[in-house]
């Protein structure tokens, strides 16, 4: 029928009032005609068979290139219109039966629904209408016996996802569906290209473009997943699998793509997520990085089960937290925190991959998990468990800076959010009330860094500055209610360091007001640098407070509102517009980022009073008396009121020595009297040391408060516990102007009082007697004396009236210490004191108050060598001892007259058999060291405790070394006037200290024992390696050189001894067989010649030269690399540590640090038995004995003294000689 009407042999009927339409006529006649026919095709159904036949000719007509090629758009759209009727009416065979007349049938009805696009078109329904029958007859499968009907439907689906847009209903959209759901859905498959036709749709690029062809896209997918997923695994096995990317132009988005129709359905991805895991695997790293970017997404959407439907593919993703390309591994980290935050479910797998990676060697990846965790605990605190927090609380001791700071500042905001603001309520603020400790211990660092942002925690998270006086104050007061003990320590420290920096301020800015000159100067740039220390990055920190420093030179009003910030009455309130205005002073608006306005800000923060003034310490008193009343909030904030006021005390007390001038008004004063009346021991005690600190004006301004003070002082200095008698003597001291009178009051009746038969009545009043004698010298050195000379001594010191427990243990709590242990213990800190308030040797009391010491030490704590006293008590005896000779030491002028033979004794109390000895008096050494307090030669005490068997112990000694060591070189560097002194404060000068020591060490008696030459290595090395550390000024040639020099002298404490000078040669080739080994610079020349100590060692002799080699080549080689001993030096818990006149003993196998019980042997030989008992007798000769007038006396002493000790070198000898 076509065929013929080309020809022209049918004729074409047209409906009724419709002529003829053909090109000789316009074209709105064209549209005019076509628009009946339009109408006539509409109103016709399947049904109208007649109508059917004699349209027919017409219907082929349309389609002739007249129509599908005509340039008018309205008659093209009514044609299709037509065509779109006639499909629906011959359905289901088209009245076209040419393969290519079809094709260009539907590529013509398919430009036509371009006209769609524009909603506001005049024309817009008809081509909804076309659209809408296009749908509803499905007329474009007829394409399917097309051979090429590929391009029908691509061209089609370009089209319908160009031409959508925000303007469409519903309708629309459901017909665009229809029609191509259909298509999908009923024919053999989806081919490539028409697949890329609707993917391309999910590309972000073109969805950000076009949302509708997105969700048309989307909706599409959803509706036909069963039928073309089959095609999309297809595609994605092509490109993930076979590497086939020229397979689509979409092969570059294929992650893209998997994520979006992940998130669709993921139904559509069922048979590529096998191919992902194989791709997890791939050898390129930045594929396996494009892999996990997306399964993070997967796994992490909010909705999505994947990880519990795909176990083998999460299992295998995990596995990429360990991967070896660093990109990989951080971008696991980061998918944690959405996974953790939208499945808490699945935070159990993540947190051992979590776990590890918290130590990768990487800094952006422990940082990352530190956020991860972090993000999420912010969110909801449940998600995150306590041990990812145990994470982040490791990370705050991280090596990197950038690390440690956002570990700390996520804890931080964490403790504000639950704890502070409890928004989570009492279970949340209980699972993270250890981070307030944490952060705080971090102040135990070196770094000034950390440092600064723990203060600057503090005064943000923990106690915010900005909330008003009494809601900060009762913050602050539960706080350190609740801060376990180190943490308290740590907070202290930050007042007392924030303290300091402020008198330094003050100190400069007087310097400002004398007038200018080099000295003046000079303490000027010391002040400076001390000030750059206490800022971050010190080196750039000089530079800027010099500038500031010139700044404040120049500007008065400057300096005014400094001198008000640091001022002792400034208010909180004030010393927040002194930081603006100062702050506002030194910007520069043309400089947004000011470096050095910066430093001047860390400055005036860490000064600045933002806590504490008089209105907080009024507040602060309230809280305390509505404790002490039971009408304040304790036990809601998680605190007994006991605890709460013990704590308040506490907290008054560290501010009294702060902030004394905030204390200042009656209400105050009357709050603490009434803590004074109390029963807790520890309260009143507190109450009293504020008095002390703070109460300088109570005599003149609170007369009141005076006339009450002064018998509850009286009383507690007379009956109250020890500490509370020591504050009140320091506090009527302090603040009394006839404090002569009142310190007689106490010390008359107290010294009349003294009963060595009632020892638990005598330990405060020797404690406060002690104080007094101390505090007054003048006064009362001289009734002490006798006090001393008929009491303390004879009486007390030199009798044991009770017996002791013999239950083996070497310590017992203090709770079970006897009362007479205690009193003797007092009766030698008094002692001490008494010397120390003196502070002369004119009566030689000090010598016979030495040779008491050494002469408990070398009874082992037992004087009377009765034996009724403890092993525990004796322990105590002997640490009291050994602190009181460290002691005296601090003072020059009993310095001097301490022997070498007294300095050994108190050395070896480092080596106590009791681990607690050992621990006391190693913490009293350094903290007399640190603060400069001891003479050099104490450092060489250190050296010892590489003989202590327990680990902790020999840490904490190298600890100690090396905190001494720097605090000596910085005190070096800070001070020019420093190198006056080198001799008693460079490090390298312990060197011949440490020789002569272990020269003289009890268990170094045979100089060629190897074992015992191994032994005195350790030691060396112990204090060498630290020392050693840095080459500072050739110093390790400077160490070479004075071991040489030493072989040129003899030791002065014996210097006609030969075997003595032996062991003190062979200590030295041991130290440079050290040295020489360690050091390829020790060879070079010392840049001075070192000064050896007159008191150990004699002047080098003319013509003296000593080059004979101590120690054998073999030996040496032993030493250096040998056979390893049978118990190591180090790590026997049994191997005995003797001093000087004491028996070896074996500790058992148990704990040391517990029970602490020896058992002691006799030993193997009799020799050695009578030689250890002689030189206990010699001892004794030397040391307990009394003092004599006589020369005569005092020379037939010495001569015993030599019999004796030449006796015992004989025993030795011939000890060593038979093996």
């Amino acid at each position: 029928a076509q065929h013929l009407a080309a020809r022209g042999w049918l004729i074409i009927y047209y409906p009724p009032g419709v002529k003829e339409i053909t090109d000789k006529i316009t074209n709105d006649e064209v549209v005019k005609r076509l628009k009946m026919v339009v109408k006539t095709f509409m109103d016709m159904d399947q049904d109208s068979e007649d109508e059917k036949q004699q349209y027919l000719p017409l219907a082929l007509h349309l389609a002739s290139e007249f129509f599908l090629r005509n340039p008018n758009k309205d008659v093209r759209l009514l044609v299709a219109c037509c065509l779109a009727d006639i499909f629906r009416i011959y359905a289901p065979e088209a009245p076209y039966t040419s393969h290519d007349k079809l094709k260009d049938i539907f590529l013509f009805i398919t430009r036509q629904l371009k006209g769609l696009e524009d909603t506001k078109s005049p024309q817009f329904n008809r081509y909804f209408y076309l659209l809408e029958n296009l749908a509803w007859v499905k007329s474009y499968n007829i394409c399917f016996e097309l051979e090429d009907c590929n391009e029908i439907f691509i061209q089609l689906f370009r089209t319908l996802f160009s031409v959508i847009n925000n303007s469409h209903n519903q309708k629309v959209q459901m017909h665009m569906l229809d029609l191509m759901s259909s298509i999908i859905m009923e024919g053999d498959g989806v081919t490539q290209e028409l697949l890329d036709s609707i993917l391309i749709n999910l590309i972000p690029a073109h969805k950000n473009l076009n949302k509708q062809a997105f969700d048309l896209a989307k909706v599409l997918l959803k509706r036909t997943v069963q039928t073309i997923e089959p095609c999309i695994a297809n595609f994605f096995n092509q490109v993930l699998v076979l590497g086939k990317s020229s397979v689509s132009d979409l092969s570059e988005h294929v992650f893209d793509l998997i994520q979006e129709l992940f998130a669709i359905d993921p139904h559509l991805l069922l048979s590529v997520m096998p191919q992902l895991e194989f791709k997890l695997k791939s050898n390129d790293g930045e594929e396996r990085l494009a892999v996990v970017r997306l399964l993070a997404k997967l796994f992490g959407s909010k909705d999505s089960d994947l990880a519990t439907q795909n176990r083998p593919l999460w299992q295998c993703f995990l596995g990429r937290f360990n991967d070896i390309h660093v990109p990989v591994r951080l971008e696991s980290v980061k998918f944690a925190s959405h996974c953790l935050m939208n499945h808490p479910d699945l935070a159990k797998d993540l947190t051992e991959y979590l776990k590890v990676r918290s130590h990768d060697p990487e800094e952006a990846i422990r940082h990352d998990v530190i956020v991860t965790i972090i993000t999420a605990g912010k969110r909801d605190l449940s998600l995150v468990n306590d041990q990812l927090l145990g994470f982040v609380r490791e990370r705050t001791l991280d090596k990197r800076w950038r690390v440690r700071k956002e570990a700390m500042m996520g804890l931080a905001q964490l403790y504000k959010k639950y704890c502070l603001h409890a928004e989570a309520g009492k279970d949340a603020a209980e699972k993270v009330s250890w981070i307030k400790d944490k952060l705080l211990h971090i102040y135990y660092q070196n770094s000034i860094d950390d440092k600064l942002l723990v203060e600057k925690i503090f005064a943000q998270y923990l106690v915010p500055h900005n909330l008003e006086t009494e809601e900060r104050m009762k913050c602050l007061y539960y706080l350190y209610a609740s801060l376990d003990p180190n943490a308290v320590k740590a907070l202290n420290e930050m007042w007392k360091c924030q303290n300091l920096l402020r008198s330094h301020v003050r100190e400069l800015l007087d310097l400002h007001k004398q007038p200018t000159s080099e000295a003046n100067s000079s303490a000027m740039f010391g002040k400076l640098m001390t000030i750059a220390k206490n800022l971050p990055d010190p080196g750039k920190a000089q530079d800027f407070v010099k500038k500031f420093n010139q700044v404040l030179g120049d500007d008065e009003k400057l300096r005014s509102q400094l001198e008000l910030l640091i001022s002792p009455t400034c208010s909180c309130k004030q010393a927040d517009v002194c930081v603006r205005e100062i702050a506002r002073k030194l910007a520069n608006p043309k400089q947004p980022t000011n470096p050095f306005l910066e430093m001047v800000k860390f400055l005036l923060e860490r000064i600045a009073p933002v806590h504490i003034d008089s209105e907080a310490i009024s507040a602060l008193v309230k809280l305390m008396n509505k404790s002490i009343e039971g009408t304040a909030d304790d036990e809601e904030e998680g605190v007994s009121p006991d605890t709460a006021i013990r704590a308040g005390l506490e907290l008054l007390k560290v501010l009294s020595f702060t902030h004394p001038t905030s204390f200042h008004s009656a209400e105050t004063y009357e709050s603490l009297l009434q803590c004074l009346r109390m029963e807790d021991d520890k309260v009143a005690e507190a109450a009293i040391q504020i008095f002390r600190n703070t109460g300088h004006k109570i005599e003149t301004d609170l007369p009141q408060i005076r006339s009450t003070l002064i018998p509850i002082l009286h009383q507690k200095a007379k009956r109250g516990t020890p500490h509370q008698a020591k504050q009140a003597v320091h506090c009527i001291h302090a603040i009394f102007s006839n404090k002569e009178v009142q310190l007689a009051q106490i010390f008359e009746p107290l010294s009349r009082s003294l009963n060595a038969d009632v020892p638990e009545q005598l330990i405060t009043p020797l404690v406060s007697l002690g104080h007094i004698s101390m505090l007054a010298p003048d006064q009362f050195a001289s009734p002490m004396k006798s006090v001393v000379a008929n009491f303390i001594v004879k009486d007390l010191l030199m009798n044991d009236r009770s017996t002791g427990e013999k239950n083996g243990k070497l310590w017992s709590p203090d709770e079970e210490v006897s009362p007479e242990v205690l009193a003797k213990v007092q009766a030698i800190k008094l002692l001490v004191r008494w010397l120390l308030g003196m502070k002369n040797n004119q009566s030689k009391s000090a010598n016979s108050t030495l040779r008491l010491l050494s002469a408990m030490l070398v009874s082992e704590g037992d004087l009377t060598e009765q034996k009724r006293i403890s092993k525990s008590d004796m322990s105590r005896l002997r640490l009291a001892a050994g602190s009181a000779i460290m002691k005296l030491a601090q003072e020059p002028c009993y310095h001097e007259i301490i022997t070498p033979e007294q300095f050994q004794l108190c050395a070896l109390v480092i080596n106590d058999e009791c681990y607690q000895v050992r621990q006391i008096f190693a913490q009293k050494l350094h903290k007399a060291l640190v603060k400069l307090l001891l003479p050099l030669e104490y450092m060489a005490i250190f050296a010892l405790c590489a003989k202590d068997p327990v680990k902790e112990r020999r840490a904490h000694a190298r600890q100690c070394l090396l905190k001494n060591i720097s605090i000596r070189r910085e005190y070096i560097k800070q001070n020019p006037m420093a190198n006056e002194k080198l001799l008693s404060l460079l490090p390298e000068y312990v060197v011949p200290y440490m020789i002569h020591l272990l020269a003289h060490d009890p268990d170094f008696t045979k100089p060629q024992d190897v074992d015992q030459l191994r032994d005195i290595k350790e030691c060396l090395w112990f204090m060498l390696e630290v020392l050693m550390t840095k080459n500072e000024n050739n110093s390790h040639a400077f160490m070479k050189k004075m071991a040489e020099n030493i072989k040129l002298t003899r030791d002065a404490q014996s210097p006609d001894e030969p075997k003595a000078n032996e062991k003190l040669y062979t200590v030295c080739d041991v130290a440079l067989c050290v040295i020489n080994s360690k050091s390829a610079l020790c060879n070079a020349d010392s840049p001075k010649d070192p000064v050896l100590p007159t008191k150990f060692f004699t002047q080098p002799e003319k013509d003296f030269c000593n080059d004979r080699n101590y120690i054998t080549e073999e030996t040496r080689v032993l030493l250096l690399t040998g056979k390893p001993k049978p118990t190591g030096v180090l790590g026997a818990v049994n191997k005995p540590l003797s001093a000087t006149g004491r028996r070896p003993y074996i500790r058992s196998t148990g704990s040391e640090t517990g029970s602490n019980i020896s058992v002691n042997s006799e030993l193997s030989s009799p020799a050695g038995n009578r030689s250890r008992y002689m030189v206990k007798m010699l001892y004794f000769l030397k040391y307990i004995g009394p003092d004599f007038e006589s020369p005569r006396e005092r020379e037939s002493l010495d001569f015993e003294i030599l019999r004796l000790s030449l006796a015992c070198f004989i025993v030795d000898e011939l000890d060593r000689l038979n093996g």
